[in-house]
């Protein structure tokens, strides 16, 4: 799974979101050449809206352990400061949501009505999956939801240029909820605002969870052409 893929295919195909890592460090210098290298991602006018804070070492461990302790006994409502999920779920998107979180927990062995142990799984968010690098994504608020669209362009070139480095990653939009920690943690101005989290590293190749595998719609299913 950590090898580097050979070609484009193989790096679009080989890309998923992994929830254990390897400790293996990732050096400074890999992880400037796969942001330049996402930076290339078009966005409206040029604007580049991206602001990318990376977190390894004893301060990723002081981020999460902040979260963590949040996350146990709760002082504050957790909500992101943007909806990236809807209110309300319908089809065929619950059937979807569903089917993941199912998946995941039947290969770690997690009835669906132990919620003790989904709540330790869920904790796992927070600690990066392990990963040596973790990094926390924002925006300045005064953008439009445009920019969010050339963002998503950012996050998927940077999750290649991984691949293509025989790394791996996970987006986490579990950060969003826990943005006064992660603002206060990383002297992130509140003008600015999270837009998600990532975890990169090299894939523990022996953790069960690393073994899903999600459906994807084909093409033919999804695509209407107008001749």
């Amino acid at each position: 799974m950590n090898q580097t893929p050979n070609s484009f295919a193989e790096i679009v195909g080989s890309r998923r979101s992994i929830r254990r890592f390897l400790p293996d460090p990732v050096p400074r210098d890999t992880l400037l050449a796969l942001l330049d290298l996402a930076a290339r991602a078009p966005s409206g006018v040029n604007t580049q809206p991206w602001h990318v804070h990376v977190v390894t070492g004893a301060a990723k461990e002081a981020l999460s352990a902040k979260i963590l302790a949040e996350y146990e006994s709760p002082s504050f409502e957790h909500k992101g400061e943007y909806a990236y999920y809807p209110e309300s779920w319908g089809e065929p998107y619950l059937g979807r949501r569903r089917h993941t979180g199912l998946a995941l927990y039947s290969l770690l062995g997690i009835d669906k009505k132990d919620t003790a142990r989904m709540r330790q799984q869920w904790a796992r968010n927070y600690t990066f999956f392990d990963a040596p690098v973790g990094l926390i994504f924002t925006i300045d608020k005064v953008l439009g939801q445009g920019s969010l669209i050339d963002y998503g362009g950012f996050l998927q070139t940077l999750m290649l240029a991984a691949r293509a480095h025989g790394l791996h990653t996970c987006v986490q939009a579990a950060f969003c909820e826990y943005h006064p920690i992660v603002k206060a943690q990383l002297a992130i101005p509140d003008t600015q605002m999270v837009v998600c989290g990532m975890s990169l590293g090299y894939a523990d190749e022996s953790a069960p969870e690393n073994t899903l595998e999600l459906p994807r719609i084909p093409a033919s299913e999804f695509t209407q052409f107008h001749d």
